[in-house]
């Protein structure tokens, strides 16, 4: 098997366990500290596992500053997972993977602003373009007596959970050439050490449905699909990573669909498209074509 079509396979699978996790997430019936608690724990026994297993557990692998960083970043990445599963049961699992998915826009800020990365004109007709698909979801809330301020919190639950990992991101950028499955360790570990003073064990599971709901979510949504997803991303180049991206939403809103029956509106529908357009035009490096008068004259001050 070649690397592409493995990477493929990888990244595909990858991005349909994430589309499910909304649902172990309110099918588990726990807190979402105590579900993000578990779910680090069990991710990290199977990180354990695996880091033992490609030798990434020697002394010396990190320095004070890499890890400090990794740190950082598990912060960032255990707050992201509060706020996204916090923001299902108010804008529903469809709608808040949506709206989550303006991350890449988060990253654009915050890349030029702590890493002087350049945003060229195309980057900002699809943040102006993410904002309208925004601007549209925002006015497809439900027209249901107290839906709509729950539908609002849930937005911005989803927004906020994006924001915290655009910054993770970031932390990962300052940590290349350092071994991902580590790096996640120690995320899920950092995860740990944070929520134990707010995860309350007098309601765990009773019986072995719910705990296999918490285990899946630590083995298969964190160990497999971290060691899914970085094999992928080692293979595949950067255009095929961000197209086989959007099988995440795309699965989350079918798991939406037929496990609990959400449907969403016809402005809901088109707001997403134009979200999820725009974040494909950002991932992808699509340009938008300029007349050659006025992008001569921009291309002055702004760098294509």
């Amino acid at each position: 098997m070649n690397e592409i079509r493995r990477g493929t396979m990888e990244m595909t699978a990858a991005m349909l366990i994430s589309g499910t996790i909304g649902w172990f997430v309110l099918m588990s019936g726990q807190p979402v500290t105590g579900v993000v608690f578990w779910r680090c724990l069990f991710g990290a026994m199977t990180l354990l596992v695996v880091c033992a297993a490609m030798g990434l557990l020697r002394p010396g692998m990190l320095s004070v500053k890499t890890f400090s960083i990794a740190v950082a970043g598990g912060v960032a990445i255990v707050l992201n997972w509060l706020l996204l599963f916090a923001a299902y049961s108010h804008a529903s699992i469809s709608i808040a993977t949506t709206v989550y998915n303006t991350q890449p826009f988060m990253l654009l800020g915050l890349g030029a602003l702590f890493l002087g990365e350049k945003i060229t004109l195309t980057k900002l007709f699809w943040l102006g373009l993410a904002f309208a698909g925004m601007v549209v979801i925002v006015e497809g809330k439900p027209t249901e007596t107290g839906g709509a301020g729950s539908y609002a919190i849930g937005i911005l639950l989803s927004l906020s959970a994006a924001f915290f990992y655009a910054l993770a991101a970031i932390a990962a950028k300052w940590l290349k050439g350092t071994p991902p499955h580590l790096i996640a360790l120690i995320q899920v570990s950092t995860g740990i050490l944070m929520l134990v003073p707010f995860t309350d064990f007098s309601a765990v599971p009773r019986d072995a449905g719910g705990w296999s709901i918490l285990v899946t979510m630590g083995i298969v949504h964190t160990g497999l699909m971290y060691v899914l997803l970085y094999g992928a991303i080692q293979r595949l180049p950067t255009h095929l990573t961000g197209a086989l991206s959007f099988i995440y939403p795309i699965a989350a809103i079918i798991v939406d669909r037929f496990a609990f029956g959400h449907v969403l509106g016809a402005t809901q529908i088109v707001g997403a498209i134009i979200i999820l357009g725009a974040a494909a035009g950002m991932n992808l490096g699509w340009t938008i074509p300029l007349p050659r008068h006025r992008s001569d004259r921009l291309s002055k001050g702004t760098a294509e």
